[in-house]
């Protein structure tokens, strides 16, 4: 229900920007520049997207042609309203939104056309060390979870499963607490388990307060777990922006296959100028030891077939969409040649 919900409200709003005026609109290079300029709405701003911050710092978009501004929406039904309104031209997030909202009836639907990450970036974090984990040990305990309904929990509650553990009755997830909030909480006493990002993770540690015991990526396997998606109607009317977007960021993608984590932290710092760089070199290296980057942008079928059985074992996908209709590979394959 939740989630028909967040469809129908998807949908008014891009019939509203229809009636106002914010349709699909060719791009101009009025920047003072000369350069293209691009909107991106980011669902969350972490060293987890590492190869895309590389792309900025490294100065890729502007190489490409692109005067790139980045807004962070802080949720994906955030980012997926940016997008659908023409508040951004190109949104990051969980590719479960698209699926989403093609399901809500969106005629201009969000088509993802890059895949970025390929593990899910959370940790579950304990307040003691356990050497040896197994997942049976949350029976029975109080976790600090996420939103119903976005990747984060949904993965959380698929590794439950395949420990044969039932997440409505054999734990206590709370899911009340505002996303980036569950390590604050977790600090002041809440719950006895709690599932993290980073750096909230790693500061946990660093403060005494948690143990990272588990990487979600690691024991959910290869996850299509965020994605580029834009508007239908702009890929069709900007393809060259949409081209030009995907090859600066297969230039990052190459820089963090190719580079230290030391190196890679370094090139990534200004965007992340509260954490010292020592954290983010640790970040980095426990990111790149669960494989959590790929090699290319190509969001390839099975991938997607395997979120659609995530979204389906979760009870939060109605019927299942067609893989033709919201991936467009096109960009990232060119992208990587």
């Amino acid at each position: 229900m939740k989630k028909k919900l967040l469809s129908l409200f998807l949908t008014t709003l891009c019939v509203v920007s229809v009636l106002t005026g914010c349709g699909t609109k060719e791009k101009e290079s009025s920047s003072s520049s000369g350069n293209t300029p691009v909107t991106l709405n980011e669902v969350a701003h972490s060293i987890f997207y590492a190869p895309m911050y590389v792309a900025i710092e490294e100065g890729y978009f502007k190489d490409e042609g692109i005067d790139l501004t980045l807004v962070t929406g802080f949720g994906a039904d955030k980012t997926m309203t940016a997008l659908l309104t023409d508040e951004a031209d190109i949104g990051f997030m969980g590719s479960e939104s698209t699926i989403y909202t093609y399901i809500g009836g969106s005629s201009d639907y969000a088509v993802n056309f890059a895949q970025l990450t390929q593990r899910a970036g959370n940790f579950l974090v304990a307040r003691e060390p356990i050497d040896s984990f197994e997942w049976s040990m949350l029976i029975g305990k109080d976790v600090l979870g996420g939103r119903a309904g976005g990747m984060p929990e949904m993965v959380f509650e698929y590794i439950l499963k395949k420990n044969n553990i039932d997440p409505a009755n054999d734990l206590a997830i709370d899911q009340s607490i505002d996303f980036g909030s569950t390590a604050a909480a977790f600090s002041g006493g809440q719950g006895e388990f709690t599932v993290e990002f980073e750096p909230h993770a790693t500061s946990l540690e660093a403060k005494g307060d948690g143990y990272v015991v588990a990487s979600l990526g690691e024991d959910s396997g290869y996850v299509p777990y965020t994605a580029f998606s834009a508007k239908k109607s702009y890929i069709e009317a900007n393809p060259e922006i949409i081209q030009s977007f995907t090859n600066a960021l297969q230039k990052g993608m190459e820089y963090v296959q190719t580079h230290s984590a030391k190196e890679i932290a370094t090139v990534i710092q200004p965007q992340f100028e509260e954490t010292d760089l020592d954290t983010i070199t640790t970040i980095v290296e426990r990111y790149a030891a669960q494989d959590t980057w790929k090699s290319d942008l190509v969001f390839e079928e099975k991938s997607f077939t395997l979120l659609q059985n995530i979204l389906e074992e979760a009870g939060e996908l109605e019927k299942r969409v067609p893989y033709e209709d919201l991936v467009d590979t096109s960009f990232a394959t060119k992208a990587a040649e």
